[in-house]
This record gives C-alpha cells, structure tokens and sequence, in this order.
C-alpha cells in the first residue's frame, strides 16, 4: 500500500530541464504557476484601467472593489503622506498574494506561496525598497528610527541594539506568517482528505462514517479561501506600515 506524505504536495517539479553554466535555470511548476499569478494580474489591472470588455461587469465590478478597498483601508490610511506614489506597486503585490493563494485552492495546482523561498524573497524585496525609499528622503537620519524619542541616553546601546534586530527581523516575520499559514492550511486538507478516503475504502462500519472529515474539509476549504484573502491583506498592510516609518520616521 502507497503511503503518501501530506508535504507530497509542495514538491518542485522540473518541467523543462535548463541549465546556463552551473545556474538552473529550469522552467518548473513553480514557475509556471507564478507566471501565471503574474498575468492574472497584468489581466485584471488591464480590465480595471482599461475597461477591457473580456470579463463580465460583476466580475468587473468586484475587481473595483478590491482595488478600492487597497487604496482607501490599507494604502491611504497607513501612508498619510504621497500615498498615491506607492499606490499602483501595493495594488499589485496584494493581488499577487492573493491570486497565488486562490489558484493554490484549485485540486492539483501548487500553491507557490507555501514556499518560503517565494515569500521571502517577496519580503526581502519590499523591504530593499522601503529602505531605498527611506534614505533618498531621509538620508542617514533614517537611522532615527533605530532610537525611540525621549530614551534616556545610558540605555540607547541596548534600545539601537534591539531596534536593529526588530527592524531586520521584518523580512523574517513577513515571509514565515505568509509561508506558514499557506502550508499548513493545505497539509490540514491532504491529512483529511486521506484520512476520509481511508475510511471510504474500508470494508467496515468506518465507511459510513467517511462524511465526518468530509463536513470538516468542507468547513475548512471556507476557512482557507478566508485565510487567503487574509494573509494577501495583513502582508500588504504590513508592508504600507513598514513605508510609512520610512516616510514619517517616528
């Protein structure tokens, strides 16, 4: 009998094995799956901006929503200042986020946000940028940040040193929520899902109980397109807070 790992799931696969030099370069289902995030969104700007007539007006009409939702409850209320600057690069990253975490829910596709290599480099990304923000605005009074006001001068080795590792600690905080929350919400479904066919294919009383985890799932799914949407939401208004103390200091 095959016995199949929940983590089975989250495998890369080469597709099209490619290599230049010692760097591979090869297409996988990673990269497929991110690509096509990246024109889902390319697409669904395009309707946005450019009244593309492809999709329905409901379907156009939720994108609305979500593009107004960003730029008035995450963007313009956590940047008071030129938030429209950053605007066009936030709407973008929340909709990649969001679009990688739905297309992972579809049976069989992979959920490229359950890769810590995807969601770090996310992180590391926006917080280069917010930090190249910060010094051509600030120049090295940026470093403010690392010492709160009004802190008595004996104790502002320890409050930098702290500062310094709370700051550099953001990629690590952003990517491993964004990780973790994806991996573990669809290892939740392979065990269960297992676990109801295992019942299913018994030969006892067990298979008229194989519904049980089948309600659960189904309760769970719900509760998986929730966290989807939320994880896009919380990493971007995180981000918004993070470029907002580069922009105001404190």
């Amino acid at each position: 009998m095959c016995v199949y790992s929940p983590l089975e799931q989250f495998s890369i696969l080469r597709l099209l094995p490619m290599s230049i030099g010692c760097i591979d370069v090869s297409i996988t289902n990673s990269t497929i799956f991110l690509l096509a995030s990246c024109f889902l969104v390319t697409f669904f700007l395009s309707s946005l901006y450019f009244d593309v007539k492809l999709l329905s007006k409901a379907w156009q009409n939720s994108f609305e929503i979500l593009y107004l939702f960003v730029l008035n409850n995450i963007v313009r209320e956590n940047i008071k200042s030129g938030s429209n600057l950053y605007f066009p690069a936030l709407l973008s990253l929340f909709l990649f986020i969001l679009l990688c975490n739905l297309i992972g829910m579809i049976p069989y596709a992979f959920t490229t946000t359950s890769h810590i290599v995807v969601t770090f480099t996310l992180a590391l990304s926006f917080f280069f940028a917010i930090n190249f923000i910060g010094f051509s605005l600030h120049g090295f009074a940026l470093f403010s940040l690392f010492l709160p006001p009004g802190a008595p001068l004996i104790m502002s080795p320890l409050l930098v040193f702290i500062e310094v590792v709370s700051y550099s600690f953001r990629v690590v905080s952003l990517s491993l929520r964004l990780f973790a929350n994806m991996m573990s919400g669809h290892c939740l479904l392979k065990i269960l899902a297992g676990f109801s066919w295992t019942m299913f294919s018994s030969s006892n009383l067990l298979c008229f109980f194989h519904i049980i985890p089948l309600v659960i799932i189904f309760c769970i799914t719900g509760l998986e397109f929730a966290i989807a949407f939320l994880q896009a939401y919380v990493f971007t208004l995180l981000i918004c807070v993070y470029l907002s103390d580069a922009i105001n200091l404190h």
